[in-house]
């Protein structure tokens, strides 16, 4: 059965994410990014190098960890982690990318920093089953 345009979308973008974000291999990143890539985020540099060059400039230990990703038409949504940024907190960021022929286009994010168990008024963890400090 052939897929459909959303699950070719979503494995675009989870192998897109996983080249640039974890495995850090920029010249292969390129390819996934459209040249006119258009980026909407506050925390990243406009462009396909402003994003690249952005992740070149962290600490070795950065990576994403997807949880849900989810399509309708062109767009994908991934629900993830963002940790070793160097910063206090991981990120639970919600991507949102545009797909463009075969090429992630144009980008949208929504970022919160993950909370300890202490700090959680739920009493729930933000990501996965266990709060940042117990894993």
């Amino acid at each position: 059965m052939a897929q459909t345009a959303e699950e070719k979308n979503k494995t675009l973008v989870r192998e897109a994410f996983d080249t640039l974000f974890n495995q850090r291999d920029y010249l292969a990143a390129e390819k996934f990014w459209s040249p006119d890539y258009i980026q909407h985020s506050a925390h990243i540099p406009p462009g396909r190098d402003g994003l690249i060059n952005m992740i070149k400039g962290l600490p070795g230990e950065f990576r994403h960890e997807p949880q849900l990703i989810m399509a309708e038409g062109d767009t994908v949504m991934v629900r993830g982690r963002f940790s070793g940024h160097g910063l206090l907190s991981p990120w639970i960021v919600a991507d949102f990318v545009r797909v463009e022929d075969g090429l992630l286009k144009e980008h949208w994010d929504i970022v919160e920093d993950e909370v300890s168990r202490e700090a959680s008024v739920s009493g729930l963890p933000m990501y996965g089953d266990t709060f940042p400090e117990e894993r």
